[in-house]
């Protein structure tokens, strides 16, 4: 007898191939049987008018503390995601020290946007190495399973001390940390992450541990995975979608050095450069040739934030900069002040941009006199009061003592583009950043977007090719060799959706559901039956989680 038999679906199997209608039988956390099934089992689910597709395999999350609280990984979970990949851009929580925690958690705090309050209430650190951090994970429970990346800056941090963001490792200390990695991806990592993005902050303010890393770190780095021949690196280059000869040197060195997949972020649709992502891709295919891929999203990145805590872009100007992690007073003051307003505007013309007014919206208010402007883009509101939006921007948000929430469309906004980088075999779809910058911005629900959106909706490519991307071609990159299909004697990861309704919500909403009642921004599915995670029934209509944790800790292999 069969554990679970889904019957009568539309089989899409994630390698790109047409569907075709079948069942598939599940014994023991395996596929063992497609076609026309007919034995008895446990379980049937009938699937009919519906698609059975692999599970989705999300390459680019941040769950490294949310992982201690939330085996479900929410929201990916609810948008079919079955797998995802932790560990991105160097900042992470192991290894570490007991006398380290506190920085490692700011970190997080500076690069995630994660409260400290939700860590110091929510993280379990029941690990000091990078190897106890994995199997305690498992020992937890996991709603999905999970692989992990090891991010270099721990790692620095637990060899060079205090001294990790202040410089260079020795030599010495270099063939220590290099140690660590090799213990960490033989352990099962799947290789390491770094970043060089200069607004990459940790604790104290400091650059990042892991920006410091010299030429010689990296070299070493990238030879323990050649050594091994396993594992991934993936790297935050300094700008957004703009490969440069210094990123173009980094990105060779680090495929030359490791000869293993290498993948960076981010690749967006910009304004401002409309053609640079497509200039980028012109220029690195020698690299991508290699395996060396650039991340793209399906969805716009919008961000939410209110003046209290404003959106990180506006640190790069220096008139905005003493106002991260000012009191509500101290802000309140300089937003009024006639001379900081000055300096805003020249900072914004030296930019070299203007703010985009038009798709800054008044998400949300707390005074009842400003409720006719919710759903209202700043630029209207501006004309309409005969002001400059820049004062419209400050103003608005000083009537309602800073509690009134924008919403920003910043980048991936021109559909005509983003669909061109989405379809293009040379990139690879995540960029979810799923688990970080939890009340700024929710982007998890990448996959159901795309398979609403994008492929039914504006039919910019076929369901199969879509499925493919987001199954067999992520797995294939981190060497996950038993999922991202369906196949007899692989993994039984699996979703069930309505063709005809999945998509995604797409407006974010704040639930207060972390350690101490902490909100953050969630986006809920629609038309999803049902998730399968090793052959159990995860979730059911996007509710009714199951008691089992059926996820397990991927591991990495040679190949």
């Amino acid at each position: 007898m069969y554990d679970l038999l889904i019957k009568n679906g539309s089989i899409v199997d994630g390698t790109g191939k047409p569907r075709y209608r079948g069942d598939i039988a599940v014994s023991n956390g395996q596929i063992v049987e497609i076609g026309q099934v007919t034995g008895p089992a446990k379980r049937t689910i009938d699937a009919t008018d519906l698609v059975v597709s692999p599970g989705f395999i999300d390459p680019h999350t941040h769950y490294d503390a949310q992982i201690c609280w939330d085996p479900l990984f929410s929201c990916s979970s609810w948008h079919g995601v079955t797998t995802v990949m932790m560990g991105n851009c160097g900042v992470g929580l192991a290894p570490s020290k007991p006398e380290d925690r506190k920085k490692s958690a700011m970190d997080l705090v500076a690069i995630e946007s994660i409260p400290y309050d939700v860590l110091e209430r929510g993280v379990t650190w029941d690990w000091v190495t990078f190897a106890d951090y994995m199997s305690s994970a498992q020992k937890r429970g996991l709603g999905i399973n999970v692989g992990f990346i090891a991010p270099l800056t721990p790692f620095r941090r637990w060899v060079l001390g205090d001294d990790a963001t202040e410089r260079a490792a020795t030599p010495t200390e270099t063939r220590e940390i290099a140690k660590l990695l090799h213990e960490a991806v033989d352990a099962g990592a799947f290789g390491f992450s770094t970043t060089f993005l200069k607004h990459h902050f940790g604790d104290q303010g400091k650059p990042l541990a892991c920006r410091l890393a010299s030429r010689e770190e990296l070299t070493a780095y990238a030879n323990v995975l050649k050594d091994l021949d396993r594992g991934i690196i993936q790297l935050a280059l300094a700008e957004t979608g703009v490969v440069g000869d210094y990123e173009y040197d980094i990105l060779e060195h680090l495929v030359e050095e490791s000869n293993r997949p290498v993948t960076w972020v981010f690749l967006l649709a910009r304004d401002d450069r409309p053609e640079a992502a497509f200039e980028t891709l012109r220029r690195t295919e020698a690299l991508i040739a290699r395996r060396c891929f650039p991340q793209v999203m399906p969805t716009p990145l919008t961000i939410q934030f209110d003046l209290h805590n404003p959106a990180i872009s506006l640190s790069n100007m220096n008139s905005w900069k003493p106002l991260f992690g000012a009191d509500v007073a101290t802000q309140i003051r300089t937003y009024k002040d006639p001379a900081f307003r000055e300096r805003f505007r020249a900072d914004m013309k030296e930019w070299g941009m203007d703010w985009p007014w038009d798709r800054t919206d008044v998400y949300g208010v707390e005074s009842p006199a400003l409720k006719k402007y919710e759903g209202r883009n700043i630029r209207d509101i501006a004309n309409e009061r005969g002001q400059d939006p820049k004062d419209v921007f400050l103003d608005l948000a000083l009537e309602d003592d800073l509690k009134l929430r924008y919403s920003v469309r910043l980048f991936n906004v021109d559909v005509k583009r983003v669909g061109a980088l989405i379809t293009d075999p040379r990139t690879m779809l995540g960029l979810s950043d799923a688990g970080a910058h939890i009340d700024v911005f929710c982007t998890a629900d990448y996959t159901t977007h795309l398979l609403g959106a994008w492929v039914r909706d504006m039919k910019v490519m076929t369901l199969e090719r879509a499925v493919q991307r987001i199954t067999s071609e992520p797995a294939a990159f981190f060497g996950i060799k038993d999922r991202g299909r369906l196949a007899t004697g692989l993994a039984a990861d699996i979703v069930v959706f309505d063709p005809a309704t999945i998509d995604s919500a797409l407006r974010p909403e704040m639930v207060y559901d972390f350690p101490g009642k902490t909100g953050r921004l969630v986006t809920r599915a629609r038309g999803i039956h049902y998730t399968i995670v090793n052959g159990e029934v995860l979730l059911e209509n996007g509710q009714g989680e199951s008691a089992a944790r059926p996820g397990k800790v991927l591991r990495s292999t040679r190949g």
